[in-house]
Parts: structure tokens; C-alpha cells; sequence
């Protein structure tokens, strides 16, 4: 709560539910996320690929999602061979970040790999050197060959016959987009914020919902056209529930050069400078977010004045700040009993 000083006007603000799946919440979680990974970005363009699977595979995803680490670890292997193919010797290694989606815009399980590689890779010598061309061909076959793989030692024999059945079908790999966009830094850090921990559907695109029924669309995949889909709100909910990750799983893996620091990364300029960081943090707090947003200060009263803190409030009853301080206090000295002397003065106040 809220309150100006001068007017008495009040007003609330409610606390974030923190989840990923949640619209507004999620949007949040993006921005934050958004704003980590840009500070691990070189400085140079990049290109998104998106790995697919085959349809027959998308059941054993479904039924043990533990098998989606399979997923990453196939895009893992298949980008680093295609940069160490280049020179053997010198172990160019990449910068790249793969982010999972179980869904597709009609809101069916589909898993796939969305991942932002860097255009060029370093080297045991230090050197950087630019790759402007990736081989379709390689990408789509070593993939391809890495999943199965991967699938058959966790699975074991009886997914043989789906193996093969694969490589009948797809003769030429799994479908691999990996078309040069010529994206910038300041292009990626819009391409990490439109498809990372983004909800799996927008409320912008729920058309209607009259307690029974759900109403939404999408753009088909293959011909771009407007679907319209009307479900009754219980398959609609199942929908969207079947794409909650399990608990602590990763939906986004930074790999290569993103993914340790090294003595030759020193020799590599960030897309973010470090002078930089600390205002692009303080841009995602709430305040001046809805500022940037919308224009206009939330809590600026309507008489001009601004407001101030007064209280929080859980469960419809006050809950005293000076409460919040102590338990904040004594999980503190029980989680680090010898590190609390800089404490002394607030827990004696």
C-alpha cells in the first residue's frame, strides 16, 4: 500500500505470482532474463536456427521429458563438429545459447531447439574467425544422426525400428532452419526478448472466453493463415498445462564461449559494456519499467505529489516491516552463523 503524504489518496499494488507461465509474469521473467544473457553476448552478428524433430518422436518426449535433455545435447554436438570441422587443430568453439520450446502456435506438444549462434568462434590460439556460411547439409544430418543416437542409449533396443524408420523418412536430416538474418547485437537482444521464457500463448491472442468456452488463434505454420480454434476451457487448460517444465529443469543452456569464462575471453568485446550494465538493470524495476512502458510514473498521485510506502499486506492483514527485517535477519545468521558481525548494529537497533 501506497499513500500520498498530502492528499491522503491511497493505492495498491500487488506482488508478482513469479511464475514463467503466467502472461504478465512471464513477460517480466523474459525481460530479466533478457537483460543476463545480452551481458554474455559478443560483439558480433549472430544467427537463429531452430532444430526440429521428426513427429514419431514427439511421444517419447511426452511421455518421459527427462528424454529433452537429448534434445540440447544433440544441438550441443552437431554445432560444435560443424565449428571444429573447420580446423581441427585449433578448435574453433562458438558462442551459442539454445532456448526449448515444447509448443507450437496452435498450442500442441511439439518440442523444439531455438538457438542464437554466434557468427564465428575462437580458437587455442586466441584468434577469432568469421564463418559466414553454414552447412545446411551437415546441420540437418548431424543432428539428425546425434538425436537418434541419444535417444536409442537412453531408450535402449526397442527404439530401433523407430531409428530406422527415421532415416527412411528422412533421407536428407531433420528439418534444420539456420537462414542468415544479419542480426546485430542491438537485432538480438529483440530476438532473445521476443523468444525467450515467453508464455506459451499471449492473452492477446485469446479472442474469447465466456466461462465454458475458450476462443483463440494463430497464423498456421505452413501457409501463414489465420486459425481460429474453439475449445471447451478444460482442453483448453490441459493444453497449455502439458508445456510446464518439470521442476529445476533448464529451458535455456548457454554453450561454447557463453557458457565458462576462459583466459581468451578477455580478448572479446561484450555487445553490453560494462559501464552500461548497471543502468540496463535498473531499467527492468518496476517503477521504470511502467514508466518506459506506458509513459507515466505509478506513483505519481493525481495531485502531483508523489507517493511513499506505507504498508504490506498479505492475506488481506497487515504485515509489519519491522517483522519482515527480524525473520529476514535470523534466517541470515542461521544460514551463515559466522559471517553476521557486519549485522550487529540493525539486529541491536
Amino acid at each position: 500500500m501506497f499513500g500520498c503524504e498530502h492528499c491522503g489518496n491511497l493505492k495498491f499494488v500487488p506482488f508478482r505470482c513469479k511464475s514463467r507461465f503466467c502472461p504478465s509474469c512471464g513477460t517480466k521473467y523474459a525481460i530479466d532474463r533478457t537483460t543476463a544473457m545480452s551481458f554474455k553476448l559478443v560483439n558480433c552478428i549472430h544467427r537463429h536456427c531452430v532444430f526440429t524433430i521428426d513427429e514419431n518422436l514427439r511421444i517419447f518426449f511426452y511421455e518421459d521429458r527427462s528424454l529433452l535433455n537429448c534434445l540440447f545435447s544433440a544441438v550441443r554436438y552437431t554445432i560444435l563438429r560443424l565449428f571444429h570441422n573447420m580446423n581441427n587443430s585449433q578448435q574453433f568453439t562458438p558462442g551459442f545459447i539454445c532456448v526449448l520450446h515444447t509448443f507450437g502456435r496452435d498450442l500442441k506438444w511439439n518440442p523444439h531447439i531455438h538457438c542464437l549462434i554466434s557468427e564465428g568462434g575462437i580458437g587455442n590460439s586466441g584468434l577469432w574467425r568469421h564463418v559466414k556460411h553454414f552447412s545446411y547439409i551437415f546441420l540437418r544430418n548431424a543432428f539428425r544422426t546425434s538425436l537418434l543416437n541419444f535417444l536409442e542409449d537412453k531408450i535402449g533396443t526397442s527404439f530401433k525400428s523407430i531409428k530406422a524408420k527415421c532415416y527412411r523418412e528422412h533421407k536428407h536430416g531433420f528439418y534444420v532452419y539456420a537462414k542468415p538474418a544479419l542480426s546485430q547485437p542491438k537485432d538480438v537482444l529483440k530476438y532473445i526478448g521476443r523468444y525467450l521464457g515467453r508464455p506459451v500463448i499471449a492473452t492477446s491472442r485469446i479472442d474469447n472466453y465466456d466461462g465454458d468456452i475458450v476462443t483463440f488463434h494463430y497464423n498456421r505454420h505452413e501457409d501463414n493463415a489465420l486459425i481460429y480454434e474453439t475449445v471447451p476451457v478444460l482442453d483448453f487448460m490441459e493444453m497449455l498445462i502439458q508445456h510446464i517444465p518439470e521442476k529445476h529443469f533448464k529451458m535455456i543452456r548457454y554453450y561454447g564461449i557463453y557458457a565458462r569464462h576462459r583466459a581468451s575471453d578477455s580478448k572479446l568485446i561484450p555487445a553490453v559494456p560494462l559501464n552500461k550494465r548497471s543502468f540496463l538493470l535498473s531499467c527492468n524495476k518496476w517503477r521504470l519499467s511502467i514508466g518506459l512502458s506506458f509513459g507515466y510514473d505509478p506513483l505519481k498521485c493525481s495531485c502531483g505529489n508523489m507517493m511513499v510506502l506505507l504498508e504490506l499486506f498479505h492475506d488481506h492483514k497487515r504485515v509489519p516491516l519491522e517483522d519482515l527485517f527480524r525473520k529476514a535477519i535470523e534466517k541470515y545468521r542461521t544460514s551463515h552463523p559466522n559471517s553476521c558481525s557486519h549485522l550487529a548494529p540493525f539486529m541491536l537497533h
